[in-house]
């Protein structure tokens, strides 16, 4: 499938139009003290012609026949650019914790790392993070590794996310 750069796009946010649509497949997530699982995510991201990206993110429980079982995880945020190549992304996630992170574009590779985290009372503090979205063999690739509750920074979760086609 060609690509072509959306209508009405903010020339900062070229560097990042290859992800503009919905994305959605299945995923895993194993972090101590939770049960692993499998999951079905949904991933937008679109513009309103400003210099940012509105960004959401869905996750659900799946079974063996990945059907959903139950809601998980819900995200949003915005994303921008400056210099070309320095993203900034600030996330609100529906389990009372927001965070600001710090990356690089390079290509239709992205890595974020965790500048700033706040948790809700009821929430538990994120201390440490990355992130990185891929545009893997026409899929968007996405790994989340994070530090929390004591233990050292890795693996959380990761899924592979195919494009929709309206």
């Amino acid at each position: 499938m060609a690509f072509v750069i959306p209508e009405n796009l903010h020339e900062d946010l070229y560097p990042l139009a290859w992800m503009i649509g919905t994305w959605a497949g299945t995923g895993r997530c194993e972090y101590p003290g939770i049960e692993p699982f499998d999951f079905a995510q949904e991933v937008s991201f679109n513009h309103d012609g400003r210099n940012f990206l509105n960004y959401y993110s869905r996750t659900w429980k799946i079974d063996e026949n990945k059907d959903i079982t139950e809601p998980f995880e819900f995200e949003s945020g915005f994303w921008s650019i400056r210099d070309k190549k320095i993203l900034e992304v600030v996330i609100a996630q529906s389990i009372g914790i927001n965070q600001g992170w710090v990356g690089i574009v390079d290509g239709a590779k992205i890595q974020l790392a965790l500048d700033k985290s706040y948790s809700a009372q009821s929430a538990s503090l994120v201390d440490t993070g990355q992130r990185l979205y891929g545009n893997v063999e026409g899929e968007l690739f996405y790994a989340y590794d994070m530090g929390m509750n004591g233990h050292d920074l890795q693996a959380y979760m990761w899924s592979s996310l195919a494009r929709k086609v309206d």
